[in-house]
């Protein structure tokens, strides 16, 4: 029998008291006032500039995501216990970090194990023994979470190193705003404008004890190629700060300055959104061209604040995923607020062997995957599809996570015939400074397609406005 699936608007057939506003405000609107709202919608972004682009594919370039106008609502219980958990979290994740670039007490402890640590690909040699200013790794956290019933959250997974998304959340805010202003003034819902001051005042909080005076940031980005580099410039622009490139900055005297107009300018904050390994030529890749020979150098000197962390991603890693809950317990004596989704590592014996009879019903993804690439969705895959699989599987075990295809909740959303359900996520953005915070929201992903588990933009799911309903 299929498990059934939850959907957020409604409670045994009733509509829930949060949603009831959208209810009459769905039924009151008609069909082409709708369609001609979304083009409205699309438009605006369109001339905003708010587009994804995606490699490899045929086509436009720069397209949109879609934007699905029916917005997902939390009341303020629900957001209390995610937000508690969501900071539990985040506080765990970087005392892992500081711990295993450190004394590695939990591997000594035994209660996780050394070799997905050391041997990870995202375990950098070059910051070992180095303590990033306030002991913060990782700056800013996307952990993306998934309902499965009334009161029921679990973690899919933690994005450690450069999560992307916020400018959406933001953006999806503005617009709706702009073509519903009736909906917030019948509903008193929780900002989330002041994102990018809260993210401004967290990177200023970890500039090196070298600063002198305010701290200077930049945000550098690989360039107008990469897909998110509508959202750089969008924080930058938020955030009163420079959007730099690797030739726009240098080396000099342990410090890193930018190139401006009235001449070498000292950065004290550098708010990185390029992978490790184009950083520093000097340090990781020698053919990158993207990031600042030397300036590994003047982070571990102290005189400059790379966030997140280098090494960052080691956490985020599907496979250590699985031993967060553990983390909690061991640094911070608490039990998890947020449970994990069940895993499987493929890497083990008996994991693998379940997984092999089980391809079918599970979702397999690679360790170090994102964007929804490199996975198995097994009840939505082919005979064919499931064998080749499995040949993968048991050529490098040590490269997948299973879990469990899970009755992810479903939220209402405009599509061509009307007002359907579709499989949602959220990635709320946590911010880890001198203090811990998040603005009340993130960024609901939806599966656009009937039917799809898949939310990620890249697999053509699309975007929604996240409501956090005021007490």
């Amino acid at each position: 029998m299929a498990e059934e699936i939850f959907n957020e608007m409604y409670d045994g057939g009733t509509v829930r008291d949060i949603y009831a506003s959208l209810e009459d405000w769905t039924t009151a609107m008609p069909g082409d006032l709708r369609q001609m709202k979304q083009a409205e919608a699309e438009a605006l972004f369109r001339r905003i500039g708010i587009t994804f682009a995606v490699y490899g594919e045929g086509g436009d370039p720069d397209r949109l995501i879609p934007f699905d106008m029916f917005p997902r609502v939390f009341s303020q219980d629900e957001w209390r216990r995610l937000e508690r958990g969501i900071k539990q979290r985040a506080r765990a994740l970087n005392a892992f970090l500081v711990d295993v670039y450190g004394r590695g007490e939990i591997v000594r402890a035994g209660r996780v194990p050394g070799h997905l640590v050391y041997r990870n690909e995202a375990y950098e040699k070059a910051v070992v023994g180095f303590v990033p200013p306030k002991g913060v790794f990782s700056h800013i956290v996307g952990i993306d979470i998934v309902r499965t019933g009334p009161t029921d959250f679990l973690v899919l997974e933690d994005n450690c190193r450069t999560p992307s998304g916020v400018s959406y959340m933001l953006e999806n805010r503005e617009i709706m705003m702009r073509m519903f202003p009736e909906l917030f003034r019948n509903a008193r819902i929780e900002p989330v404008d002041a994102y990018p001051t809260l993210l401004r005042r967290t990177l200023a909080s970890v500039a090196p004890e070298r600063c002198e005076g305010e701290p200077t940031i930049a945000i550098l980005t690989p360039g107008h190629f990469n897909s998110a580099y509508y959202e750089h410039s969008f924080l930058a622009d938020q955030m009163g700060v420079e959007l730099v490139e690797g030739p726009d900055l240098f080396v000099e005297a342990g410090r890193l300055w930018m190139r401006t107009t009235e001449g070498p300018k000292r950065l004290d904050v550098l708010y990185r959104r390029i992978d490790d390994g184009f950083l520093d030529p000097l340090c990781f890749r020698p053919d990158s061209m993207l990031g600042v020979a030397g300036v590994m150098d003047v982070y571990r000197s102290g005189g400059v604040t790379i966030a997140s962390a280098p090494g960052a991603g080691v956490a985020d890693d599907k496979a250590v995923y699985t031993y967060v809950p553990e983390m909690i317990r061991f640094y911070l004596g608490e039990e998890p607020i947020l449970q994990n989704v069940p895993t499987w590592q493929c890497a083990r014996p008996d994991d693998l062997g379940y997984v092999l009879d089980n391809l079918g019903e599970l979702v397999v993804k690679e360790v170090h995957g994102s964007g929804g690439y490199g996975m198995l969705v097994g009840p939505k895959s082919t005979a064919e599809q499931i064998a080749s699989f499995a040949d993968l599987l048991r050529a490098h075990p040590e490269n997948y996570i299973a879990q469990p295809t899970l009755a992810l909740s479903t939220c209402p959303s405009f599509v061509a015939e009307g007002v359907a359900p579709r499989h949602v996520d959220l990635r709320p953005y946590c911010l880890v400074g001198d203090k811990i915070e998040l603005v009340p929201g993130g960024l609901t992903r939806v599966a656009l397609r009937e039917g799809s588990l898949v939310v990620n933009s890249s697999q053509g799911g699309g975007v929604k406005d996240t409501w956090v309903l005021a007490e």
